[in-house]
């Protein structure tokens, strides 16, 4: 499996890091990783990672002006891409057909050739601009995943909140990380 992996500049990037590391610790894909310029402000302003430790936890790497690189074009086979978290500007190109970054162009090409896209939009309250942009998203095919943890796992900590996203969005591929990462709906232990 191949997965792209794009990382964007709102806040909850470690949804996007800590998707890397499952994915990688378990050695369920091939990732393939994208980090915008706002993204690596926020990993700084948010996280105690260092872009060289984010980088090697995926396969591959692109920078996310390269509009040349293999994931742009089409007739390059890759399962989809997951954008953790996903701004409301990139959000907004997507929505808008607009591709001026690898990580836009790669949503687009999700959407024409019906590949997986699941978007984490990050972003509260929601103005009526980012609904409407999140419904033309979902008619055209991706999967919406708002960054918004349930509770009934129980979680203790902030990474168990985050583990709940990354599972939910690993459940849109078929990879199987149920109790590993998080207790599904009626398996608490009592």
């Amino acid at each position: 499996m191949k997965i792209i992996i794009g990382i964007t500049g709102a806040s909850g990037v470690v949804y996007g890091i800590r998707l890397l590391e499952v994915l990688q610790e378990r050695s369920i894909a091939e990732t393939h990783l994208i980090i915008s310029e706002s993204a690596k402000q926020i990993i700084a302003i948010e996280t105690d990672y260092e872009l060289k430790r984010i980088y090697a936890l995926a396969s591959h790497v692109y920078d996310n002006s390269d509009l040349a690189a293999p994931p742009c074009s089409g007739s390059v086979r890759y399962d989809g891409a997951i954008i953790a978290p996903c701004s409301m500007k990139t959000l907004g190109c997507i929505a808008s057909g607009i591709s001026t970054t690898l990580i836009t162009r790669v949503a687009e090409v999700c959407l024409k050739e019906g590949r997986k896209l699941v978007i984490v939009p990050r972003e509260t309250p929601l103005s009526l601009i980012h609904l409407e942009n999140m419904v033309r998203v979902k008619k055209a095919g991706a999967a919406l995943l708002p960054a918004s943890p349930a509770f009934y796992h129980t979680p203790k900590t902030v990474l168990d909140m985050v583990d709940f996203i990354v599972a939910r969005a690993l459940d849109v591929f078929g990879v199987k990380v149920d109790s590993e990462l998080v207790k599904r709906w009626g398996t608490r232990d009592k």
